[in-house]
């Protein structure tokens, strides 16, 4: 693979739950190690997205390509070893309660390498200070604020040093200070390693921080593409609502309102 491809290439993929179309001939390309945000109001379908990236769910038309790997169409064991150099956090962080911090670090470490358990100790407490949490690796995750849950489930995500790196809603359930941490954590590594981030999010402010590009999604489709400064310029009418924060106009039938205030009770 030439490094100037895309290391990530939706083309032409369409979802349907049922009846229900929720994505619609999404193409996109995301180039290696850049920082890729899909930005949109809940319900556009960028997590569903995401989880087609990882291959969780199987679309109805469509390919995506992962560093030239078909992963709509691939098997099992090329898409288990593709996910080795994938992490993700999810929006709960998705820390196993009846495993210490440290345990839930290891875990990938101690079911997908052979580095022996001293090897692994020293890649626990590396991690986690990356993370801010050194010392806490005898916590268990219900002893963690949701902060730090976010924080230990970005430390087991690296665990495997990935070249690509997922989030879902990073900053979903946190107050503006700790999300403003998480922002500062991705900041460091996209400064630090050598890595591609795809970030899913509806927080503007975070958007517009840590993107190097900016799709953003309504109804299923991508309707805009670009650098943070271009996004701001779009003249989308549907970016431009989001950007500006603009509800949805409430559409009303005035003479049926008034039929039914002078209707006999």
């Amino acid at each position: 693979m030439d490094e100037r491809d895309p290391i990530i290439r939706v083309e032409g993929l369409t979802t349907h739950y049922g009846s229900r179309r929720i994505l619609n001939n999404i193409n996109l390309e995301i180039r290696p190690r850049e920082t890729m945000v899909l930005l949109g109001s809940s319900g556009t379908g960028k997590s569903t997205l995401l989880r087609h990236i990882l291959a969780l769910e199987k679309p109805t038309h469509g390919h995506i390509y992962i560093k030239g790997m078909d992963v709509c169409h691939c098997p099992d064991e090329q898409m288990n070893e593709l996910r080795r150099h994938m992490g993700v956090l999810f929006q709960s962080g998705a820390l196993f309660g009846s495993m210490s911090l440290g345990d839930n670090v290891a875990l990938p470490l101690r079911e997908l390498t052979r580095l022996d358990e001293s090897t692994i100790q020293v890649l626990i407490r590396l991690k986690l200070d990356l993370v801010g949490l050194s010392g806490f690796e005898q916590l268990s995750p219900s002893q963690l604020s949701g902060g730090m849950r976010k924080r230990a489930g970005l430390a087991r995500a690296l665990a495997l040093d990935p070249e690509i790196l997922l989030f879902d809603e990073p900053s979903a359930g946190l107050d503006p200070i700790t999300a403003a941490g998480i922002d500062a954590l991705i900041l460091k590594l996209k400064e630090t390693f050598p890595m591609t981030i795809v970030v899913v999010t509806h927080e503007l402010a975070s958007a517009f921080l840590i993107a190097d590009r900016i799709a953003v999604m309504f109804n299923g489709e991508i309707i805009a593409l670009g650098t943070p400064e271009e996004i701001r310029q779009n003249p989308h009418p549907r970016v431009q609502q989001f950007l500006n924060r603009k509800p949805e106009e409430m559409e009303r039938d005035h003479d049926a309102y008034l039929r039914s205030l002078t209707a006999p009770s």
